[in-house]
C-alpha cells in the first residue's frame, strides 16, 4: 500500500483534490444523463419495457455510446455516482491525520450533502423501480458493496499516513491496533482490515439512515440535521434513549 507522508507544514494542512478536467466532467455528464433516462422511464413504464435503444435516445446519445458507460441493461439502473465516491474517497485521504476517524467520514460526507438534496427526486424513482424490479436489488446490492470497499481503502491509506511512518502499529486516534499474527495492520491489504472496513459500513448505513428518514419526513426535517444527528448518536456510541 503506498504512503502518503505529510506535508512538511505539518499533517493538519493537506492539499485540496484537483477538480476533475473538461473531457472527464462531460463522461460523468453522459453518465449521469443515461443512469437518469433509465430510471425515469422505467418509473414510467417498467424496466421490462425500456429498451437500450429509448434509454440512449433519452439522454441524447448512440446506443453505442450507452454500452461504454453500462455493461448492461440492468446496470444503468442502480448507478452509484462514481464522482462522488471519488470525491469523499479523496476528502478521507487528505484529512488531518490528528482527527477522529468517524470525524473524517463524517466531513467528507457532509460536502457531499448538496447533491444529495438536488438528487432526491431520482433517489426516490429509484425506489420505486426497485420495488417494481426486485431482480436490480442484487446489482444495487453488489454496486454498494464495491464503494464500500473502496471507502474502506481510503479510510486505510489515511490511517497509515497517520502513523507518521506507515507501520501501523500504534493505536493512538486512529484505533488500529497490531495484528495478533504479528503483522503489522498496514502491511495487510486494506480491504481486509477490519476498522476501515467497520468504519465504511457505518458510513455508507448512516447515509442511508439519514436519506431515508428526510425523505419519510418532507418538509419535517433538514437532511443536514438528520445527517449530524445521526453521526451525533454513532459517536456517543448509540446509548439507550431517553424515555
Amino acid at each position: 500500500m503506498p504512503i502518503k507522508k505529510p506535508s512538511a507544514s505539518g499533517p493538519s494542512e493537506r492539499k485540496k483534490p484537483s477538480s476533475p478536467g473538461l473531457r472527464e466532467r462531460k463522461k460523468r455528464a453522459t453518465r449521469n444523463a443515461l443512469a437518469e433516462a433509465a430510471v425515469r422511464l422505467a418509473a414510467e413504464h417498467g424496466v421490462e419495457n425500456v429498451t437500450v435503444e429509448a434509454i440512449s435516445e433519452a439522454a441524447g446519445v448512440s446506443p453505442r455510446t450507452f454500452f461504454n458507460y453500462f455493461p448492461s441493461h440492468d446496470d444503468a439502473f442502480v448507478l452509484i455516482d462514481e464522482a462522488v465516491g471519488e470525491r469523499i474517497r479523496e476528502s478521507v485521504r487528505l484529512a488531518p491525520a490528528d482527527r477522529p476517524p468517524l470525524d473524517v467520514v463524517r466531513d467528507a460526507l457532509t460536502e457531499e450533502l448538496g447533491g444529495f438534496e438536488q438528487r432526491k427526486e431520482f433517489w426516490a424513482l429509484q425506489a420505486k423501480v426497485f420495488q417494481r424490479s426486485p431482480h436490480l436489488i442484487q446489482r444495487g446490492l453488489q454496486a454498494q458493496v464495491a464503494d464500500q470497499r473502496a471507502l474502506a481503502t481510503a479510510i486505510a491509506d489515511w490511517l497509515d499516513t497517520g502513523t507518521g511512518t506507515g507501520t501501523g502499529t500504534g493505536t493512538g486516534s486512529t484505533g488500529v491496533a497490531p495484528d495478533p499474527g504479528g503483522a503489522p495492520a498496514s502491511s495487510r491489504p486494506a480491504g481486509d482490515s477490519l476498522f476501515p472496513q467497520l468504519l465504511a459500513a457505518i458510513a455508507q448505513t448512516a447515509v442511508r439512515v439519514a436519506i431515508e428518514h428526510w425523505c419519510d419526513h418532507p418538509g419535517e426535517v433538514e437532511l443536514a440535521d438528520t445527517f449530524q444527528e445521526v453521526f451525533v448518536q454513532l459517536a456517543r456510541g448509540l446509548p439507550r434513549p431517553p424515555g
